[in-house]
């Protein structure tokens, strides 16, 4: 069983920064694409940032400059480093990754989501 579990969530004051991270778990046998989706009610889900298994990046032009993504491969971790936060970045975050298990086929994995709140 496969279980991708997110962590670093919390209250933040406009321009702070939060580091998120995601850790897969399970019987893994590779992780492709991981990546960062955010939701608000009444708002889509949107791409935050993507990273590939050899390290390409993208982002959205909503938080390019201030975000990064990076990911552990030993650890089966992605990060999300948010610096200059703004109360538009309010949202619960989930994790994905592309990731073939040891038995099964490949699929997209979510984890249970961690809030994000950026408020003074």
């Amino acid at each position: 069983q496969v279980q991708l579990v997110e962590s670093g969530g919390g209250l933040v004051q406009p321009g702070g920064s939060l580091r998120l991270s995601c850790t897969a778990s399970g019987n893994i046998f590779s992780i492709y694409a991981m990546a960062w989706y955010r939701h608000t009610p009444g708002k889509q889900r949107e791409l935050v940032a993507a990273i590939g298994s050899g390290g390409s990046t993208n982002y959205a032009d909503s938080v390019k400059g201030r975000f990064t993504i990076s990911r552990d491969n030993a650890k089966y971790t992605v990060y999300l480093q948010m610096n200059s936060l703004k109360p538009e970045d309010t949202a619960v975050y989930y994790c994905n990754a592309d990731l073939k298990p040891r038995v099964g086929r490949r699929k997209e994995y979510w984890g249970q989501g961690t809030q994000v709140t950026v408020s003074s």
